[in-house]
């Protein structure tokens, strides 16, 4: 089950490659992400320390919670076995490309999170993938309208 979904993500980046990873959290922050206060509109992982973080991931402080809520802007570590971070590593490091989070699920009562390999869209990519969009919706209605 879906938890949230970075749309932007597809309009903004070519998604190269998928990969699958745990998030560490703590405290009230599962029952804020069960309440659906989550935002992954501008979040982003990058690699620290030869670990993998989620950064502006936005996920609201649980309203029944106490003194001890995190903060919602906090940096949060993503579980990847060594092997795939130093691969990840490895593609990062070319130029334009960036590890943006797609969505953000529930697998066995635990949350995961698909990350995708990703390399900035041009201005007139964008424009030409609205295009296309633009031109299958007219046929798609246009098959319909003849039925």
């Amino acid at each position: 089950m879906d938890i949230a979904q970075n749309k932007k993500a597809f309009h903004d980046y070519f998604i190269l490659d998928k990969f699958e990873a745990g998030l560490v959290l703590g405290g009230c922050e599962v029952k804020s992400i069960r309440a659906g206060k989550i935002s992954l509109r501008d979040s982003y992982a990058r690699v620290i320390q030869n670990e993998l973080w989620l950064v502006n991931c936005h996920i609201s402080a649980y309203k029944e919670g106490n003194r001890f809520n995190l903060d919602p802007e906090r940096d949060r570590k993503l579980l990847l076995h060594k092997q795939q971070i130093l691969k990840l590593i490895g593609k990062i490091e070319e130029k334009g490309m960036t590890l943006v989070p797609l969505k953000m699920y529930w697998f066995k009562n635990k949350v995961k999170v698909e990350l995708g390999l990703a390399k900035a869209k041009k201005m007139y990519d964008k424009r030409s993938d609205l295009k296309e969009k633009a031109i299958q919706r007219e046929l798609d209605y246009r098959a319909v309208a003849k039925w």
